[in-house]
């Protein structure tokens, strides 16, 4: 079984498709409309963790990378941040499939018992940390930061994945029910 047949079985490509358009302009939109700059870095605090989060949660690892990649990353070049994007669609796909990844190993279907909840706050912080270590490493070595200057920018999105993850867990909880009553 190949890599796309894994993640999108054919009878699904259209749905997920349509799904994965969606989230990503979700996630562009999200970003784009609230966000406050971080002059040492030239970076921005956004809130458009909140609905990759919400993507990789519901809909599983390819969507809610290809979501928070592309979508983050479109977000960066409509907003002036051009500078960012390839390190965004990197970092972002890769915290978006990491948190889907974790959750649907262990085949999270329902949320019925606290052992859920501690899964995705287990993968939300794992798929926070690699974005936090990410943008630090892509303003250090690739912006030509250095190290120093980055850490300015740590705090700041350590409270973006923890909002982030405030606003996903309930909303995502909300939609996984309705998804659940239209079956």
């Amino acid at each position: 079984m190949g890599f796309l047949e894994k993640y999108l079985p054919p009878y699904q490509r259209t749905m997920n498709l349509a799904i994965t358009s969606i989230m990503t302009a979700l996630v562009c939109i999200s970003t784009y409309l609230f966000r406050i700059p971080i002059p040492p870095t030239e970076g921005y605090f956004n809130i458009g963790e909140a609905i990759i989060y919400i993507s990789a949660i519901i809909f599983g690892p390819l969507i809610g990378g290809i979501a928070g990649g592309v979508g983050a990353a479109l977000a960066d070049v409509i907003g002036g941040y051009a500078i960012y994007a390839p390190g965004t669609l990197i970092i972002k796909f890769c915290e978006g499939f990491i948190i889907g990844s974790i959750i649907f190993t262990v085949h999270l279907k329902e949320w019925e018992h606290w052992k859920e909840y501690l899964i995705i706050i287990f993968a939300i912080l794992i798929g926070g940390l690699v974005m936090v270590l990410g943008y630090w490493t892509y303003e250090a070595y690739i912006l030509g930061f250095g190290p120093i200057v980055p850490l300015a920018e740590v705090p700041v999105n350590l409270i973006q994945v923890l909002i982030g993850a405030l606003i996903a867990i309930p909303a995502s909880y909300a939609i996984q029910s309705a998804l659940e009553l239209r079956k």
